[in-house]
């Protein structure tokens, strides 16, 4: 799959943003397929091109006791499912050349590469060299312009198929903030940029080690990326965030994502 299938322009006359959405990490099949069911209804209801994200490992939490996954192989073949079940293309974060190539084994329509990493050459070379689309999170760290050159070692294995995905600036020790700002700067180097909304409500470094978060900003973040012109939105969703096991902080309750889209589609119809 390429850019232009993930888009499915031919099939998105209404011309809308895509949607990469879904729980924050495989707990189990369970959650995952009732959450890829629901948004798959919603995609096909509001005709939005979307793809289902949810990672099979998780390598970068603050403790080492927190849960990181179900074990790599369990978790990507629960992706390689919901991707032949639904028909819809998956999304799985990458931390190293070897799961690059282990994860395009199984299929995946996009590797994402983590905001922490996002400046790691082998990575980055790697992930390209498996042909797949490749969504890079730009580092909490990084001036926007500086997305160019982690863009452009993606580039140098001749794979143009690159998103492009604000997560957030660091802001002090435990807050982000979103400078919009970016989001055109970004596009200028001729990729699609997203916004990651849930992310971006983080509240990093907590004195307990856990990731708090603001997710009654989401539909503010949210409406805000549409008006300025994102390509796309990256909203992690749980049935019930409270007990997930992974940035339950900042994710959106799964029931919350119809009204949410319904109040953004009219925004992007007025800008276009």
């Amino acid at each position: 799959m390429n850019i232009t299938g993930l888009y499915k322009l031919e099939q998105n006359p209404k011309n809308l943003f895509t949607l990469f959405a879904g729980p924050c990490v495989i707990e189990n099949e369970e959650i995952t397929r009732r959450t890829a069911e629901e948004l798959c209804e919603l995609s096909s209801k509001y005709s939005l091109p979307f793809a289902f994200k949810s990672s099979y490992k998780k390598a970068n939490r603050s403790r080492i006791d927190s849960f990181t996954g179900i074990g790599d192989e369990k978790g990507l073949e629960i992706l390689q499912k919901i991707r032949e079940d639904f028909d819809v293309p998956v999304l799985t974060d990458i931390h190293s050349p070897e799961e690059a190539h282990l994860a395009a084994s199984y299929n995946i329509d996009i590797l994402q590469i983590p905001a922490f990493l996002c400046r790691q050459t082998e990575l980055l070379v790697a992930a390209g060299e498996t042909g797949k689309i490749i969504n890079i999170k730009k580092g909490q760290f990084l001036a926007p312009s500086s997305m160019k050159f982690c863009a452009d070692k993606v580039a140098s294995t001749n794979n143009k198929n690159i998103i492009l995905t604000d997560r957030g600036t660091q802001f002090g020790y435990g807050d982000l903030i979103i400078d919009y700002r970016g989001i055109p700067v970004m596009q200028a180097f001729g990729y699609p940029v997203f916004l990651d909304a849930t992310h971006s409500l983080q509240q990093p470094n907590t004195a307990s080690g856990v990731t708090g978060g603001k997710p009654e900003m989401i539909s503010t973040v949210c409406r805000a990326g549409i008006a300025i012109g994102v390509d796309g939105l990256f909203i992690e969703t749980h049935p019930d965030p409270s007990v997930a096991k992974s940035d339950g902080a900042n994710m959106l309750k799964l029931d919350k994502m119809e009204a949410l889209i319904k109040s953004l589609i009219p925004i992007r119809k007025a800008i276009i």
